[in-house]
């Protein structure tokens, strides 16, 4: 694909983010993509758009995206999007700066690697706790495992958590 589509893939992603719109979104990926972050760690195949089609599924979302920064060649791109919303569990509210980073073929994404702070983000989602427990590997495992048994209940056909 030529940059230029390529660069609307990316637009596309996360203008249906920002709409709530996980199943344009899953539709983004390849059959058998791969995506990772600091939360979730690595997903692949049908978890990968199961998990963006969990998130927008949520009630009562306040969820903003915005898209300052994207860029793409034949065969692969780069973002920085923001995510600005309140974490459920607790309440906070949350600013998220994340760089993206993207493999296409065939007109969809194949990779999809996520990077940002896992300190910073866990600070503003859990407060003290975050800050005191954020840098070390505990509440990151902690989080991994509520969130991947969340997904696999999703798919199986449950509720999105709150």
């Amino acid at each position: 694909m030529s940059q230029e589509e390529n660069r609307a893939l990316i637009r596309r992603f996360y203008e249906a983010f920002d709409q709530g719109n996980g199943a344009v979104m899953a539709g983004c990926y390849a059959p058998d993509a791969r995506f990772e972050d600091p939360v979730f760690g690595r997903l692949t195949g049908k978890e990968a758009g199961a998990m963006w089609r969990m998130f927008t599924s949520r009630p009562g979302s306040d969820l903003r995206v915005e898209l300052p920064e994207h860029e793409a060649g034949e065969a692969s791109g780069t973002a920085r999007w923001i995510a600005r919303y309140t974490f459920g569990p607790t309440g906070r509210p949350v600013v998220n700066d994340i760089r993206a980073r993207f493999r296409f073929a065939d007109g969809q994404v194949i990779e999809h690697v996520d990077r940002f702070s896992f300190w910073g983000w866990s600070r503003q989602a859990f407060g003290v706790v975050g800050m005191l427990l954020g840098w070390t590997p505990i509440l990151r495992l902690v989080l991994r495992r509520k969130v991947r048994a969340d997904l696999a209940k999703f798919m199986r056909g449950g509720a999105a958590p709150a």
